[in-house]
């Protein structure tokens, strides 16, 4: 249900305030070109900066536009448990498909604690509901060990593994119930993650390159790991470029100048520094986006 191509998609804003019609406008792109899936109110969607009312809007908006036409992966993670509880039940209430939860970062939690987080949200809502794992965001590394047993639970259903280790990707598919879903959570390791076994990409490049982004994913679930490796070396450019600066510093400017979006962000971000817009640029016409 949630293997493909899903953008973790950025938060437009006008002037401070969420842009509705300029979402709207980036969903329609995004399934015209061949997006799986969008995720709202991730990292990329700057939900550390958006009030709990605007989280639900967000939310609420794009499953409204979408229409059911491709899968809604809401983001309702929170470093407080009762929070992610919250944020989970309104994701169900306004039709959203799936959730995403992130690892609680800064509270560093044991692993029991990030299990027992986890299933107290599973417990609480009858979501389909994607764990991830970033610590370099974080600041916790959920083991292997500890996915695992919450593979076992029937309503977590995958993860977005961000750790950077292709062998915690390995222990993680040994050791989960099969059929548990891995998406990659870091751009440049979604075709070796796919090799091992993974299902797909929560991604940010898929922000500005929606088409090739679906394409070697597709092609590499299809086995054609010519084609797909193709694509990963076409994309290799702008995996780079759009990590210039903390995400998603970088992939607001790249749209700014693509015409789709003001790259505005919130504090504590700040705008795209001069000397990193040369290079981006150059990263966006390398692969035929500008």
């Amino acid at each position: 249900m949630f293997s493909g191509s899903l953008v973790a998609i950025v938060t437009p804003f006008s002037n401070g305030k969420f842009n509705e019609k300029a979402m709207a406008e980036l969903i329609e792109f995004h399934i015209k070109n061949g997006t799986n899936g969008i995720v709202p109110c991730g990292t990329t969607g700057e939900s550390a900066t958006l009030t709990a009312e605007e989280h639900a809007r967000v939310i609420a908006v794009t499953v409204e536009i979408v229409r059911k036409r491709i899968p809604v992966i809401a983001g309702t993670g929170s470093n407080s448990t009762d929070e992610a509880i919250i944020f989970t039940k309104h994701a169900k209430a306004v039709g959203a498909d799936g959730a995403l939860l992130i690892t609680p970062y800064y509270n560093k939690p044991t692993q029991e604690g990030l299990f027992r987080h986890f299933e107290a949200v599973a417990k609480a809502v009858d979501l389909p509901q994607i764990l991830y794992n970033i610590p370099g965001r974080t600041g916790i590394n959920m083991l292997p060990t500890t996915t695992a047993r919450l593979s076992q639970i029937p309503s977590i259903v995958g993860i977005k593994e961000g750790s950077g280790s292709l062998q915690q990707v390995s222990e993680i598919i040994h050791g989960s119930k099969k059929g548990f879903l891995i998406l990659s959570g870091d751009d440049p390791l979604t075709l070796p993650m796919m090799a091992l076994g993974g299902k797909g990409v929560i991604t940010v490049t898929a922000n500005v390159a929606p088409t090739d982004m679906a394409g070697m994913v597709s092609a590499a679930l299809k086995g054609d790991y010519e084609q797909a490796r193709t694509l990963h070396y076409k994309l290799t450019p702008l995996f780079s470029a759009l990590f210039l600066e903390t995400n998603p510093i970088p992939v607001k400017a790249a749209l700014a100048m693509m015409g789709k979006i003001s790259e505005e962000v919130r504090l504590p971000l700040t705008p795209l520094a001069d000397d990193c817009r040369p290079k981006l640029k150059e990263a966006l016409q390398q692969a035929g986006i500008l």
